[in-house]
């Protein structure tokens, strides 16, 4: 049973994962091949301090630049990701399906369950681990660049504990509660918070040590690419993850188990009050219509919640009060950092509020937050009726299949719109709160263009799921797509010769009018919106000619 459990969890997810670590060293290579065309005096000439927060030895190289850009940041995030995935769905997951009961039928303990759930997340992301160290060593013999001093297993070892760390918080919170949103929600939350205080805790005086209260600390602090494994960090890793395993053994062991049909939805909850119960039912309407953007918009509240939350107040109001607590580190940094690579993170003055924003909450953390409701919506929308075999329940109404692809768009744009909103209210506040005096205008125009770019990318999604009917094909598909764009319009500027074909990604009409300071570039937001529009046509086209699928 324990074998069977293994190798079936195996093969339903090790798509997943070979897609990320392919895409990984696919960008690996496209970045080191960019990398040999830059004067290398443009980073061997910054200051010491700056070299060693971005893992630059004093001589560096074209490969040590590349590791640091691609694998040390998108790399671990990507396994992380991946890996608290497999645990948010190895029980609550089940549970979710109403799958746990037929495995528990069988003369097998829970534990037991968990315990082959568990052994397959470590071994696919080892999997994974062992494919982009493949790559790390492939990639430069491929292009003949010296990677001497560099220590790629390292590395890799390091991201492999961070990952299953990540991935055993997940699957103890799933454990515990029986809700794999709640589980992929609050380790997303831990992630996303330990990443960036990680970056920022040692910007300020008499704070560094409070990185160490963080796991992300545990994998990158002591540069393993530069200084080879450090086994005290790792080790501290590798407790957790033995303490993260220990709670949700004892978590599934002391819960009632919940069945698929317990689960109460958001409508249910405000039909239930007097002072809602009328206007839900309005809004609700019938089956036919109604109803399938409502039932949509309850299967998602959670990762709404979450996620507007984070950067509302993470990502935007705590973001504007620290820029006034920082030292003159940030200064020297902002000097000193090459402009670059800045575009890797959006680019932008951190010596400037603008700035600051720009690159610690536009210029990633935005994107990914409408992203994660979008794609989400967008992978799951049609793929996922189909998946459940409800599919037919909502086609048995007499509407026609576009309705049905409409009205999952119609919450796709209104939860897209949510994190917009909370994203521009909190960094509105936080400018206030900080002193900034930011345009809330440009802030306002920022933020709509950050909207429309994650629909865009949901609908690409939502085009993957209509055409093939398949969730972790749309959902891989458009994270790998989303990665892929935005390194590209990232490293194409660097070589003169191709900047130009940056206008080939979504990511060039978001921050390269630098709206912050400038306000609203209607061309760019005329591009993105005929985006959307297009790949939401071409969703409906290949529903409406597509046979479903039964299983």
């Amino acid at each position: 049973m324990l074998a069977t459990i293994l190798t079936k969890t195996f093969l339903d997810r090790w798509k997943g994962m070979a897609i990320g670590a392919v895409v990984l060293g696919a960008m690996l290579l496209f970045g080191m091949a960019t990398y040999r065309d830059i004067d290398l005096s443009l980073y061997t000439d910054l200051p010491e301090a700056l070299r060693a927060i971005m893992n630059i030895p004093a001589e560096a190289d074209v490969g040590s630049l590349a590791y640091g850009a691609i694998y040390s940041s998108y790399g671990a995030l990507t396994l992380a990701g991946l890996a608290l995935s497999m645990g948010s769905a190895s029980i609550a997951g089940e549970e979710r399906d109403g799958t746990l009961g037929l495995l528990l039928g069988n003369p097998k303990s829970r534990t037991a369950v968990l315990a082959s759930k568990a052994a397959t997340m470590v071994l696919l992301t080892a999997v994974g681990a062992l494919v982009l160290w493949g790559a790390g060593l492939l990639v430069p013999a491929v292009l003949g660049v010296d990677i001497t001093g560099t220590h790629v297993g390292a590395l890799v070892f390091h991201m492999f504990a961070v990952a299953v760390f990540f991935g055993a918080l997940s699957m103890a919170v799933g454990a515990w509660t029986g809700k794999s949103g709640m589980a992929s929600g609050i380790s997303v939350a831990v992630l996303v918070l330990s990443f960036f205080a990680v970056g920022l805790l040692p910007l300020f005086s008499g704070l560094e040590n409070g990185a160490k209260a963080f796991p992300w600390y545990y994998y990158d602090a002591s540069q393993p690419v530069l200084n080879g494994v450090d086994w005290g960090h790792v080790g501290v890793l590798l407790v957790g993850i033995g303490a993260l395993l220990a709670l949700a053994v004892v978590g599934v062991n002391r819960r009632d188990l919940r069945e698929r049909t317990l689960g109460v939805t958001m409508v249910d909850r405000l039909r239930a009050a007097p002072l809602t119960k009328k206007l839900v039912d309005r809004l609700a309407g019938s089956a036919r219509v109604s109803r399938i953007a409502m039932k949509t918009a309850s299967e998602y509240q959670g990762l709404l919640i979450v996620t507007a939350y984070v950067m509302f107040l993470m990502m935007g109001v705590l973001i504007g009060i620290m820029y006034q607590f920082l030292d003159d580190t940030l200064a020297t940094f902002a000097e000193n950092f090459p402009e670059a690579l800045l575009a890797l993170v959006g680019g932008g003055d951190m010596s400037t509020p603008e700035g600051w924003f720009q690159v610690e909450t536009y210029g990633l953390m935005a994107p990914i937050g409408v992203m994660v409701v979008t794609i989400a919506i967008g992978a799951k929308a049609l793929a996922g009726e189909e998946a459940r075999r409800t599919m037919g329940l909502l086609l048995a109404n007499p509407l026609p299949r576009s309705k049905v692809v409409l009205e999952k768009t119609v919450t796709m744009v209104v939860y897209a719109v949510v994190v917009g909103v909370a994203t521009f209210a909190g960094v509105a506040l936080g400018s206030l709160l900080g002193g900034l005096g930011l345009d809330i205008g440009n802030v306002a125009a920022t933020s709509l263009l950050v909207t429309l770019l994650g629909l865009v990318f949901g609908a690409f999604a939502l085009v993957l799921s209509a055409a093939t009917g398949r969730v972790r094909v749309a959902l891989f598909g458009a994270i790998g797509a989303a990665i892929a764009l935005h390194l590209f319009n990232a490293f194409l500027p660097l070589n003169d010769s191709v900047a130009g074909l940056a206008r080939l990604s979504p990511f060039y009409y978001y921050l390269s009018s630098d709206p912050l300071m400038n306000g609203m570039a209607w061309g760019h937001t005329t591009v993105l919106a005929g985006l959307f529009v297009a790949l939401l046509v071409a969703a409906v086209m290949f529903f409406d000619r597509r046979d479903l699928r039964q299983n």
